[in-house]
């Protein structure tokens, strides 16, 4: 009888490494692949260009494979215990990392358990399916910012974190951090946000749509120019909807992956004034007749999100629901629930509530005033999108402020270098510098 023999692959870009790694683990028996989500991809890498069943298509085409299985998980642990494999075999180029090395630890005390072994075999030398990817988003951006790239992706992951991000050097930070948790995982943002609030204050204007499309389209462009990631771009109202119809086609050829628009009409006001200031919400006919002329003016590159503004306004959560629905019968690709207060209870009612009755509709989360609640609850809750909305220019202003007030109070710049960028990291922040 043959032995079982196990290997993980991502088959993301395909390349002759793993023709070798299929034809050594080949010549131990009978080879079971475990080929990896779209889901477990993104939780460590970017969604794969190929969705899950488009890769399985191609490695059922190998003749070496004789049976494969989803690996829900980056870790390989549970497929392990699940098909209880006589040998593993991987390339040794897990060693060359920590998060290869978690892997690798993981696998073998999966291994240890059913009596298994694990079969190092040598990596092939100088290509991946990531720095093929890399060079692929590198010629083509297409791929990566479009609505049709954000929807898998938000359908993928168990939610989609987005940021703020004002400039070309906040969206290189933000294309850049990450963090690795406990379980080797990589977390990191997935795309940007573009904040009509911020845009405006960036150049010193109040946050009153007094920017026009070009001037916002122009600071995106440079955001594309250093960038790979999608962007959703906030539009506040849409304005007009003869211009509306018009702005979605530049938008969308304009590469930018989401517009998020709110429900209201008349001179805009920035939605946490709340009751504070007059804001007039538009009715659902109108809303719903803006979102539909969009939708049949795009190619469908661009997806188009309804934000709710009712909660804002002190309407019921009926009325939220109400609407969502009629946008969504409109053509909406999704709904952003918004709320001012400092507690969640009104959007989780919401959201529960919502998902019910769409349990497939993406729902965008943007927690500036319910901060204290962690992205663990917005899933539960049923969120699919979390943006942080403003919180990189926030950051970016307290810390100039400190800076130049030091500088006067010190008379000379030597106190402020511990809480300055140092010129090593700008150097290797920014491409092309070295």
């Amino acid at each position: 009888m043959k032995k079982k023999v196990y290997i993980g692959l991502s088959l993301d870009v395909i390349h002759h490494g793993h023709i070798n790694l299929i034809n050594n683990a080949k010549k131990y028996g009978y080879l079971i692949v475990g080929l990896l989500t779209d889901s477990a991809i993104s939780t460590n890498k970017k969604l794969p260009l190929l969705n899950y069943n488009q890769r399985k298509k191609i490695l059922s085409s190998f003749s070496g494979v004789d049976k494969i299985v989803p690996q829900d998980n980056w870790c390989y642990s549970s497929n392990i215990l699940k098909y209880k494999p006589d040998i593993m075999v991987h390339g040794d180029d897990w060693n060359n990392d920590a998060n290869g090395r978690i892997l690798k630890k993981n696998s073998i005390n999966a291994l240890k358990k059913i009596g298994s072994k694990l079969i190092e075999i040598p990596h092939t030398k100088n290509i991946s399916s990531t720095s093929l990817q890399k060079a692929y988003f590198e010629q083509s951006q297409l791929s990566s910012r479009n609505g049709k790239y954000l929807q898998r992706l938000i359908s993928s992951k168990d939610i989609t974190r987005i940021i703020e991000s004002h400039s070309p050097l906040s969206a290189l930070i933000a294309e850049n951090i990450f963090y690795k948790n406990k379980k080797g995982e990589r977390i990191e943002f997935d795309g940007f946000w573009s904040s009509s609030l911020t845009d405006s204050t960036l150049k010193g204007k109040p946050d009153i749509e007094v920017l026009d499309l070009n001037q916002r389209l122009l600071n995106i462009n440079e955001i594309f120019d250093v960038t790979t990631k999608p962007l959703i771009m906030d539009i506040d109202t849409g304005g007009k909807l003869e211009h509306f119809s018009i702005n979605c086609k530049i938008i969308e050829r304009n590469s930018v992956s989401a517009v998020i628009m709110e429900d209201k009409t008349g001179l805009k006001k920035n939605s946490l004034f709340g009751t504070e200031v007059k804001q007039k919400q538009e009715s659902i006919k109108k809303f719903a007749q803006k979102i539909s002329t969009g939708k049949k003016l795009t190619k469908g590159n661009l997806m188009i999100i309804s934000r709710v503004e009712s909660l804002i306004l002190g309407k019921p959560v009926s009325d939220a629901l109400r609407r969502a629905e009629n946008y969504l019968s409109a053509g909406s690709d999704g709904i952003m629930i918004h709320s001012k207060s400092n507690k969640p209870k009104e959007i989780f009612e919401f959201s529960r509530k919502f998902k019910k009755l769409f349990p497939n509709v993406p729902l965008v989360s943007v927690p500036s005033s319910y901060n204290q609640v962690k992205e663990n609850q917005l899933i539960n809750e049923g969120f699919n999108v979390v943006i942080y909305a403003n919180h990189m220019l926030r950051a970016a202003y307290p810390a100039m402020e400190k800076v130049a007030l030091d500088i006067l109070k010190y008379q000379r710049s030597y106190e402020s270098d511990k809480n300055l960028l140092s010129i090593k990291k700008i150097l290797n922040l920014i491409p092309g510098t070295k």
